[in-house]
């Protein structure tokens, strides 16, 4: 069967990803909404006394009920990678002087290299997603729907003063999310650019992003094909 020299494999990728741009350490989605990404520290809840865990858990329903918008909470679970610390300590094991060191040192990488092996070490990371729409999906006609499920590509172009003004909003919003969580004892980092390419590239490729890094954007060299 003769190949179509038009076809463009990334299009029908490109096709079902809901993602238009990212920018300003922005997401801007499709349909016109806008999302920041916050990566949250976690705290060992177990640790805490009764009173400290009652107050936390009165402090979580307190920053809920105060919310006028709808947030998403996602962890994300990766097998932990010590390959870049075991090289470390390898590059220090050869440097060693002393021989007893050394041996203590390659037992100790053998050691850490067949824990890891044997059981399945998690890391996990806490996002918490905030987003500002100014379309409400209520609004929408059933033809519209229609439209978004036949061409998911299909979307909202927003000019810098309609993007400027509905950045302002979502800032509100993560000022008063960032202000509640840290009441709770919780340190909040806001994704930029980079972390976010990051973030959706390990998400969509766990498998290869354990190999293959991601290019710092600020390293990239973009041509202008005018």
């Amino acid at each position: 069967m003769a190949k179509n020299k038009n076809a463009n494999p990334n299009k029908s990728t490109q096709k079902f990803l809901n993602i238009a741009e990212i920018k300003d350490d922005i997401v801007i989605m499709n349909d016109g909404s806008l999302l920041k990404i916050l990566m949250i520290s976690s705290l060992n809840f177990y640790l805490k006394s009764e009173d400290e865990q009652k107050a936390l858990i009165s402090g979580y329903v307190q920053f809920l009920n105060s919310l006028d918008f709808p947030l998403q909470i996602i962890i994300q679970s990766r097998k932990l990678n010590i390959e870049s610390y075991l090289s470390t300590v390898k590059d220090a094991e050869r440097k060693q002087t002393n021989e007893l060191l050394k041996m203590q040192t390659k037992d100790y990488i053998e050691f850490v290299g067949q824990l890891v092996e044997l059981t399945d070490i998690m890391s996990k990371k806490f996002f918490i997603v905030v987003a500002y729409s100014p379309l409400k999906a209520s609004k929408k006609s059933f033809y519209n729907r229609l439209m978004e499920v036949l061409y998911p590509a299909a979307k909202v172009v927003l000019n810098e003063e309609k993007f400027n003004k509905y950045k302002l909003e979502l800032d509100r919003r993560v000022d008063r999310v960032g202000s509640g969580l840290s009441s709770l004892g919780l340190n909040i980092v806001p994704l930029d650019t980079q972390g976010l390419i990051e973030l959706y590239y390990n998400s969509y490729n766990p498998a290869v992003s354990e190999k293959e890094r991601i290019t710092d954007i600020n390293k990239l060299n973009i041509e202008n094909n005018g």
